[in-house]
């Protein structure tokens, strides 16, 4: 079966970052990236007709690129949050491009306080640090609460611890207009109410970190 120049480019290109595989066969999130924006790119250009492969040979290599670049991007921001927040009791985790980081109140705030204390202003110090070496980043900060109490009660708590976290990291030389604070109160539950392990794995500072380019 003869292949065309898009379908030739596809195929070079998955063959290409399989190839790059590591030896657990899985792909890095950079090389996802790039099958996914190459594909993507390949399809864009044969929207415009099966006589422009050409630019579907271009489509395939400019959005490969973009999306290869973003995924080695997070990667490295991943990489540097891991290292300078090891021990801290702050989690991180990936979602595809996106990076989470969960901050429990018994180590952020007093109970029922949304004054972050002291002893954590080196955590967020060092996040700020790293935050700041990688710019091309949306930071979504968000607070919630276990059900303990009244729900207007409850968001406004989470707001407020919301609002803390990131007038702290602006303090720390973080850029306001790149970060947004937001309350959810207890209505985003990652755990089961019921019992007092759950409740305190739903008392949490959630920062999610989104690159530009998905904006």
């Amino acid at each position: 079966m003869k292949l065309s120049l898009r379908q030739a480019v596809i195929a070079a290109l998955a063959a290409t970052l399989l190839a790059g595989c590591g030896a657990n066969g899985e792909m890095t999130r950079a090389q996802q990236g790039a099958l996914i924006g190459g594909v993507a790119g390949a399809v864009l250009g044969k929207s415009t007709g099966d006589h422009h492969d050409k630019r579907a040979l271009v489509g395939a290599v400019v959005g490969g690129l973009a999306g290869a670049a973003v995924g080695n991007y997070m990667d490295q921001q991943e990489a540097a949050l891991r290292q300078s927040l090891q021990g801290s009791g702050v989690e991180v985790q990936r979602h595809n491009d996106n990076i989470v980081l969960t901050m429990p109140d018994a180590i952020t705030f007093a109970t029922g306080q949304s004054a972050i204390q002291p002893q954590f202003y080196p955590v967020l110090n060092s996040l700020a640090n790293t935050l700041n070496q990688f710019a091309d980043t949306r930071i979504q900060i968000a607070g919630h609460t276990d059900s303990v109490g009244s729900d207007a009660s409850n968001l406004q708590l989470s707001q407020q611890r919301a609002n803390s976290v990131r007038g702290y990291l602006a303090g720390a030389g973080v850029m306001a207009q790149r970060m947004q604070a937001v309350g959810y109160g207890e209505s985003r539950p990652v755990a089961d109410n019921a019992s007092e392990a759950g409740r305190a794995n739903n008392r949490r500072v959630e920062i999610t970190l989104i690159p530009v380019q998905q904006q």
